[in-house]
């Protein structure tokens, strides 16, 4: 069964970094798409960042320039590298993972996957 765990979220001041992991289990391919999504209180879930399965990675607008998305296949990690943080980037920061069509590349839609972690909050002032 898959698992996705999250974690490195916290508090941080405008224009800080913070490093965010997501350690999957029983997801056996590396080449399966995988995505980074945040949601607000009040706004609906955003896609922020994926990869391709050709190991390729993607931003959303907002974040492209100063997130960088990375997966240590040995670990089985995927990374959200988050760097000039600023305080509308506050928010509940998931994983996702298993695709519900053959190809989930280039798609941050939530709907889009199956699979997902509990969440670590990230609030930037």
């Amino acid at each position: 069964d898959v698992q996705l765990v999250e974690s490195g979220g916290g508090s941080v001041q405008a224009g800080g970094s913070l490093r965010l992991s997501c350690a999957h289990s029983g997801y056996p391919s590396s080449r399966h798409c995988m995505g980074w999504f945040r949601q607000a209180p009040g706004k609906a879930r955003e896609g922020i960042a994926g990869i391709r399965r050709n190991g390729d990675a993607y931003y959303a607008d907002s974040v492209k320039g100063r997130f960088a998305l990375s997966r240590d296949n040995l670990k089985n990690t995927l990374y959200l590298q988050m760097n000039s943080l600023k305080p509308e980037d506050t928010g509940m920061y998931y994983c996702a993972a298993i695709c519900r069509s053959g190809s989930c590349d280039d798609d941050l839609r939530a709907g889009s996957y199956r699979a997902w972690g509990q969440g670590t909050q990230v609030t930037v002032s």
